[in-house]
């Protein structure tokens, strides 16, 4: 054992002492006889970080793992935060899970600690979408809410989201609230697991047939939805949870033809067909692209296993399925709803759009042509979801997106929302296809009116904790030693999130930047380019968000400019040096 550090050691002999499971203890003895030290470092050099949006790890024994004690802890923490904050009242909340494996047990042990600690609890009987909980949070007056999910992490990951009594994660001053009283429980012995039954009610299928009703009201365009009933939709849930909704809320628009990818309809937390169950990976989307091209859809459509997030796939103008990324689907969203807002007279000025720094400016553009306010968030929709809290009944929320596949139209939730999603992703392309163009041509008609934006992600992985002080490195590198291009074209403008502060690198001269704190550096050139570089908060990874852009004169020039696009984002990446 001479090869684990003593602060290792240490925490390894607590668990082994502790008032841990026999099952808990044979798995930590297995891995000490197997001499299998670096999982057992990784499993206990720290404790899982409870982080803004809650606790994110793989499964298994440790306190830098998801398991009983670290969610059990979680859930302590959460309700000392809330007994605190409103002391006196009832408290109730809602508890939801997805497909992953153990998601059901977390969810239980997750209801248990809340229900010990005399709060009621609002239990989904059966796994639901993450913005369905957000709803129910909303529509059953719950104070917070948790949802057991890793979104499209691997297999070997869980997780626990934690949400306020608006439906949204939570966002200062609660977010550091809630972290300081998880941190407090030092012990896993101050953790109540002692289930309290009459603290426990079951959320039934009525809660489901109001959220989709309330969906189907929002639709714009149902007149040509009745003509284009016959669109031929293809649907994966990819073993997740969106089969419990996303069909019936299609349905419910009046889309008669939809072709369920029946490989991936059953829900399973080895996502047995795919490597990750990402619809932001063209992999996940292989079966659905598959039958889509069998049967000749017009649409494909795949979420991610809490259904929150939304890949899709179209035909181009030679009749072959691409898909589209994050970003070209929100700004096809946006700027339909607008439109179709305009065409209603419904638009009065008071209307607004949302969508984050490192998502494309082409929604900002198409916001500002119809005189719909904008407004630009840090990354991560519980900063949109709290925007739409502190507007509401001020302003009216139209729709909003980022470019990681996560979209909301309307304010029946406070999260993205793939069900909402696919049901107006399903209703632009039939209004589309009933003016006798369709999603792929619409997109051509935005850039040439608005410019080609194109953007890409690059994500660089490094490994455990060495990988984690890398990209530490890496950034302080950027800050110190801004690049001085980027692409051939000169960096004018530094944006520092973490500092708070734009830095104009012609002139010297600074301006503060209104947001929270968010370790994001952002370089803007001389000509429109913008990189964002931003280190994840679950995974030892660094983000660089490359948006690049050029006018679009004619549609026909579109796969010469986007190969131009393409170079010039692999130039900015060589000169990054990562």
């Amino acid at each position: 054992m001479h090869e684990l550090e003593t602060s290792v050691l240490n925490k390894i002999n607590d668990w082994l002492q502790g008032n841990y499971d026999s099952d808990t203890k044979n798995e930590i003895n297995r891995l000490l006889n197997s001499e299998s030290f670096l999982e057992l470092t990784d499993s206990f050099y720290r404790d899982l970080e409870f982080g803004t949006g809650g606790l994110r790890g793989i499964m298994g024994p440790g306190s830098n793992r998801i398991n009983k004690y670290t969610i059990g802890s979680a859930t302590q923490g959460l309700s000392n935060f809330l007994l605190k904050k409103y002391p006196g009242q009832k408290i109730s909340v809602a508890v939801a899970h997805d497909s992953r494996n153990k998601s059901d047990y977390f969810a239980q042990i997750t209801a248990q600690v809340f229900s010990a600690n005399g709060i009621h609890v609002h239990f989904f009987k059966e796994l639901r979408p993450t913005p369905e909980l957000s709803f129910a949070i909303r529509q059953l007056g719950c104070k917070s809410g948790v949802m057991i999910t890793a979104s499209h992490n691997p297999k070997e990951y869980n997780g626990y989201k934690a949400y306020g009594w608006d439906g949204g994660q939570f966002t200062s001053p609660d977010d550091q609230m809630v972290m300081d009283e998880v941190s407090a429980i030092s012990t896993i012995d101050l953790v109540k697991f002692n289930r309290i039954e009459e603290n426990i009610e079951l959320i039934d299928e009525s809660l489901d047939e109001l959220y989709l009703e309330k969906i189907a009201e929002l639709s714009m365009s149902m007149e040509a939805i009745e003509r284009q009933k016959d669109l031929k939709i293809v649907y994966s849930p990819i073993h997740g949870t969106g089969i419990t909704l996303v069909p019936a809320a299609l349905t419910r628009f009046g889309f008669k033809n939809i072709h369920i990818v029946e490989e991936q309809s059953t829900p399973d937390g080895n996502f047995s067909t795919v490597i990750y169950p990402n619809p932001e990976e063209k992999e996940a989307l292989t079966l659905a692209l598959a039958k889509a091209k069998n049967i000749d859809a017009d649409l494909v459509l795949a979420t991610d296993p809490d259904a929150d997030r939304v890949g899709i796939a179209v035909k181009n103008n030679e009749g072959e399925f691409i898909l589209l990324n994050g970003n070209q689907t929100g700004s096809l969203l946006i700027n339909y709803l607008l439109s179709a807002w305009e065409q209603k007279g419904k638009l009065t000025g008071n209307e607004y759009v949302v969508s984050t720094v490192v998502t494309t400016k082409l929604i900002e553009d198409i916001a500002l042509s119809k005189n719909v306010g904008f407004y630009e968030t840090l990354t991560g929709f519980k900063w949109i979801g709290a925007l739409i809290t502190e507007l509401q009944g001020k302003k009216l929320f139209i729709a909003g997106g980022e470019e990681s596949y996560g979209y909301l139209v309307g304010e029946l939730v406070r999260d993205k929302d793939a069900v909402i999603s696919c049901a107006f992703i399903a209703e632009m392309t039939a209004f589309y296809k009933d003016q006798g163009s369709s999603l792929y041509q619409a997109m051509l008609d935005m850039y040439e009116k608005y410019g080609f934006y194109k953007e890409k992600l690059v994500s660089i992985t490094k490994k455990g904790k060495t990988g984690a002080e890398e990209i530490k490195a890496l950034m302080e590198r950027f800050r110190t030693n801004t690049p001085s291009t980027l692409g051939g074209s000169k960096v004018v403008r530094l944006k520092d999130y973490e500092l708070g502060r734009e830095t104009d690198l012609l002139s010297g001269s600074e301006k503060p930047l209104d947001y929270p704190k968010s370790d994001v550096l952002q370089f803007i050139t001389a000509d429109g380019s913008i990189i964002s570089a931003r280190p994840s908060g679950t995974e030892p990874k660094i983000k660089f968000y490359c948006s690049v852009k050029t006018a679009l004169p004619d549609k026909n020039e579109f796969s010469k400019k986007d190969k131009l696009l393409e170079e010039k984002i692999e130039s900015i990446m060589k000169d990054l040096a990562v």
